[in-house]
């Protein structure tokens, strides 16, 4: 990913507007997510806003906390691409798609095409596109979106952007600050709304997957013990986010467990329990742990 930041940043210095001071907008990228989910629905093809962009998207009317928060750090670009998911009935027209709306294609390779994504260039440089079909392959645990496009109209469900976070073996700073926000916005429920979790979807999910069900109840205890250092919080908001991690933890603790997650329990995280997909270039070393390694020592 190191050579396609460089192509970013070397298109960005000719072609973006001297009134930007080298950082794009984050009303640009929204509406161009915007926009693209819209023309899509026209095309008659499906296709839902996730990552930074998304969950910024699905927590609107709370701009100010995430201005608070910094995502990237104070003064910086708030976010650096565009990721969608889509259905892989849908796969062959996305080309033509995008094409149409300017944008530049990435030349298949063997990586995107075990991965089921799909890359696109921003006319200008800009930033690039992500689309994945079905299920997010390029993740520690995977997940799967069929049938759940149609439970939000412009991104992922709130309880499916909450997922692709927490299944991060290695959280960056940017991930933590993305979870804070879904769990300060959403309120916890027992079956899927627009505007909650769905925490007995997710305790079910994870009833199944031993390794899953650790990565993600190892991310909220983190959580908790982070929530201290978040400076941008306050002591109110800090309280609603503890109660909404103990109240998922507890639906995620009272779910039965099925006879394949108690026997690969017994084997605990000694075997590798995620599938390898972050590096330091990509966690950009602001892993969660870190974080909470440097707590410890202060």
């Amino acid at each position: 990913m190191v050579w396609l930041q460089r192509m970013e940043e070397e298109a960005r210095e000719i072609r973006m507007p001297e009134e930007w001071g080298g950082v794009v907008p984050s009303p640009v990228f929204l509406d161009e997510a915007r926009r693209i989910v819209e023309e899509g629905e026209k095309q008659g093809l499906i296709l839902r806003a996730m990552g930074g962009v998304g969950i910024r998207l699905d927590t609107l009317g709370h701009e100010e906390l995430g201005q608070r928060l910094a995502r990237l750090g104070e003064g910086e670009q708030e976010f650096t691409d565009l990721d969608f998911v889509s259905y892989k009935k849908h796969r062959k027209q996305m080309q033509s798609f995008f094409e149409g709306l300017g944008y530049l294609k990435r030349r298949a390779t063997l990586s995107s095409a075990a991965s089921e994504r799909q890359i696109y260039f921003h006319e200008n440089g800009w930033f690039f596109v992500d689309v994945f079909f079905d299920k997010l392959m390029v993740a520690n645990h995977r997940l799967d979106f069929r049938d759940r496009l149609e439970l939000n109209p412009l991104t992922l469900s709130p309880t499916d952007l909450l997922l692709e976070k927490l299944q991060i073996v290695r959280l960056s700073e940017k991930d933590f600050k993305d979870t804070l926000m879904l769990l300060f916005t959403h309120q916890l429920a027992e079956e899927d709304r627009e505007d909650t979790i769905n925490a007995s979807y997710i305790a079910t999910l994870l009833s199944k997957d031993w390794g899953f069900w650790y990565t993600l109840t190892t991310n909220l205890k983190g959580i908790m013990d982070l929530l201290p250092t978040a400076e941008a919080l306050s002591d109110d908001e800090r309280r609603i986010i503890k109660g909404r991690v103990d109240e998922l933890l507890a639906h995620i603790d009272a779910q039965p467990k099925t006879m394949g997650w108690k026997a690969r329990s017994k084997i605990g995280p000694k075997k590798r329990w995620y599938e390898p997909v972050e590096t330091e270039d990509t966690v950009g070393d602001f892993g969660i742990w870190r974080m909470m390694t440097e707590k410890r020592e202060d």
